[in-house]
This record gives C-alpha cells, structure tokens and sequence, in this order.
C-alpha cells in the first residue's frame, strides 16, 4: 500500500502528541516525582523497585512504539501488519503505566509495582541462563534479585502469593476502566493487534482488507491484503486515550500539593 492509499488521518491527532515529545536524540520523559509528592511516598520502601522507574519506563517505550509507526506512515512504507504491531507496544506500554498508579491503595499499587518488577527479573533470568551470563564482582543474578522482591514485599505486608506475574489482558482491561474505555473493546482491538504481532492467521480475515486473490492450489489461494483502516482506527484511538489517562494520572500522584 502506498501512502497516497493509506488515507491516515485519524492517526494523526496522536502523531500529533508524539511530535511535542520528540528531543535532540531522545525522546522527553515524564519528570521524577517530586518529593513529598504520591507517588515519591509510594516509591519511598521499595528502593530501586520503584512504580515511578517503570512507570516512566513504560511511558518511554510506548511514546518510541508509536513515534516509529509515526515515521512509517511518513515514509509511505505501510504494509497489513506492522500498524498493528507497533500500536499494540504503545498500548500495552500506557495501559501498564496507568495500572500501576490505578491502584486503590498504596499497598495495592506497591503490590502492583512488585509484580511487574518480579516478572521483568524471572525474564531477566532466563536471558541470563541462555547467555550462560554471570553478574560481576557484587552483582546478583535476575533469581537472586525476584528472592529479594519477594523478601521487600512481605516486609511491607505483602504475600509473595499476590506476586503473581500480571496477565497483560487484565492489565489492559483494568486500565481500560480506568481511562473511562469500554474494555471490551479496548481487548478486541488489543487481541487482534496481537494476533498480528505473533504472525496468527485470524487476523488477516478478521482485520485486513483483502485487494485481490490468485488461486494457488486445488484448496488454497494466495491473497493480497492491505490494512483495514476502519479496524485500526478504534486501536489508535484507545491508545491516545491510554497516553492522556497516564499523563493526568502521572501528573496526580507525582506533583507535590
């Protein structure tokens, strides 16, 4: 599909956003909390496990996720499936960021917080035994580093049962409803943005516009596919949903008042 094709205009209000973030080299962040702020007192025990590293952390990712699909667009090199894939990582990123601050409670947002930096250390690990990996001279390894998240949270009255990793769908939804979205939807456009990212066939039925088909067996025919911009377009819209939810968010907890 060429770029005269691809009529990309519900995309841009969220270019828009993305190109206020755009730096020399770099992308801006979200500031560190200030101190006396929410959120610095959510980060106080949990010492370099903090919400806020992967809150901003998250937000960083997201803001790239979309900035790339941004630049595709531009360079007139749109193809069925990488729209997908690169909303659905600007997604999942804000949807993770606005979990984490959505708690109730402090000790559910510290819970939240555990979790998500358990996973990332269980992760880290299996990197570590596959590059046969060995930290220097003081430094621990990821299985070493979940023991003592697990240890942190039961200090802070928290049972290493409830550390469990976090089921993105779940996550997706709850910060769905949080941002006021239906989270149906919001799972529907996430679900088939994934079958896209994993190279599922469903999607390209469900998702895709077909252009042309040759027949390239007695049961089979090879089909041309361009992007459905009707499907992607509920996609794009969450995640700019999503982005503004995290700065409001953010901007709540980690201000001092």
């Amino acid at each position: 599909m060429t770029r005269s094709e691809f009529k990309f205009a519900y995309l841009q209000p969220l270019f828009a956003d993305v190109e206020q973030l755009r730096g020399e080299g770099a992308y801006r962040q979200l500031p560190a909390p200030q101190p006396s702020s929410s959120l610095a007192t959510d980060d106080a025990p949990l010492g370099m496990y903090s919400a806020s590293t992967l809150i901003r952390n998250s937000y960083s990712a997201g803001v790239a996720h979309a900035d790339a699909l941004r630049r595709l667009v531009h360079a007139g090199e749109v193809d069925p499936q990488s729209p997908w894939t690169l909303m659905r990582g600007a997604l999942e990123n804000f949807a993770t960021a606005v979990w984490i601050l959505g708690g109730n409670d402090r000790t559910e947002r510290r819970r939240r917080t555990l979790a998500l930096w358990r996973e990332d250390m269980r992760n880290r690990a299996q990197h570590e035994e596959d590059t046969d990996h060995q930290p220097g001279p003081g430094g621990k390894t990821g299985r070493e580093r979940r023991q003592d998240i697990a240890d942190l949270a039961l200090s802070l009255g928290i049972p290493t049962t409830s550390l469990s990793k976090p089921e993105a769908g779940k996550v997706i939804e709850e910060a769905a409803e949080d941002a006021g979205l239906k989270a149906r939807e919001v799972s529907a456009a996430w679900r088939a943005a994934s079958g896209f990212a994993h190279g599922r066939y469903w999607p390209n039925l469900r998702a895709s516009m077909p252009i042309d088909a040759v027949r390239s067996g007695p049961d089979h025919y090879l089909m041309a596919l361009v992007i459905d911009e009707d499907q992607h377009r509920p996609l794009t819209r969450h995640t700019r949903t999503l982005l503004h939810r995290l700065h409001d968010r953010y901007q709540a907890r980690a201000t001092a008042h």
